[in-house]
This record gives structure tokens, C-alpha cells and sequence, in this order.
């Protein structure tokens, strides 16, 4: 059943209500504390981002990067708990597919087990911390 999301680019006006959003999640304060948020909206700014809407509210969205044509890279993919489980997290990575047909797709992951239940098991390579700021 769909409820009638609303996929789309991010537009700067969406910036309050996406930090909205991402403060009901626990694991997300480190973008939205008041001394990275600042610096996160400028990552947003520069970043291919897509959001998820339901009655004006933004429920989703994914945050990715082109890397001059060598592939895009999703950094960033939170749907809000209630609505989990309706495909945004899919419709959101197909929407970044329809829109660059050309580029092969990577993620940046700490949830593998979510992208292989959405089909996606081809690894390649690795990421590995080579300083923490």
C-alpha cells in the first residue's frame, strides 16, 4: 500500500525540517549537535541529496557523492522508524539511479545486512579509518 510519498532533490529550504527528522534518531546527533550541524548543512550543500516527503513532513532521505564520474557514493540513508519497512530506502537509492544511468552506485555502509536484503551483495574494497578526527 502506498501512502503517497513524494521522492525529490533536496532543496535548501528542507534544511529544518531534515534535522528535524534526523534528531528523533539516536544514532544521528553527531550531524545535528550545534557544533556539526553547521558544518553538516554545508555537506548537505554540496552533496547529491534526496528526500522523502509524506504531508509536508520529511521522512527519509539519502545523502551521496559523485566523484567526478568514477562512481557516486551514498554516505548517508535514514528512513524514520515509523515509516520503515515502505521502500523509501530503495526508492531513494532508484531515484539516484535514474537520475546518473552512467555511474556505478557504492555505499558507505555500517548496516550491511539492510542493503543485501535490498539485493545489493557485490562488495568491493573496504573501509578502513586511517586517522579519527
Amino acid at each position: 500500500m502506498s501512502l503517497g510519498f513524494l521522492i525529490r532533490r533536496y532543496l535548501l529550504s528542507d534544511y529544518t525540517r531534515l534535522f528535524a527528522m534526523m534528531r528523533l534518531e539516536d544514532d544521528w546527533h553527531g550531524y545535528t549537535d550545534p557544533l556539526t550541524a553547521e558544518r553538516y548543512q554545508r555537506a548537505l550543500e554540496s552533496s547529491i541529496v534526496y528526500v522523502a516527503i509524506l504531508d509536508h513532513h520529511i521522512v527519509a532521505y539519502l545523502r551521496a557523492r559523485d566523484d567526478d564520474g568514477f562512481g557516486l557514493y551514498i554516505y548517508d540513508l535514514l528512513v524514520q522508524k515509523e515509516f520503515r519497512g515502505h521502500q523509501l530506502g530503495k526508492m531513494l537509492i532508484e531515484e539516484l539511479a535514474r537520475d546518473y544511468p552512467n555511474g556505478t552506485i557504492y555505499v558507505m555502509s555500517d548496516v550491511d545486512v539492510y542493503y543485501h536484503k535490498q539485493g545489493f551483495t557485490q562488495r568491493e574494497g573496504s573501509i578502513l579509518v586511517v586517522r579519527d578526527a
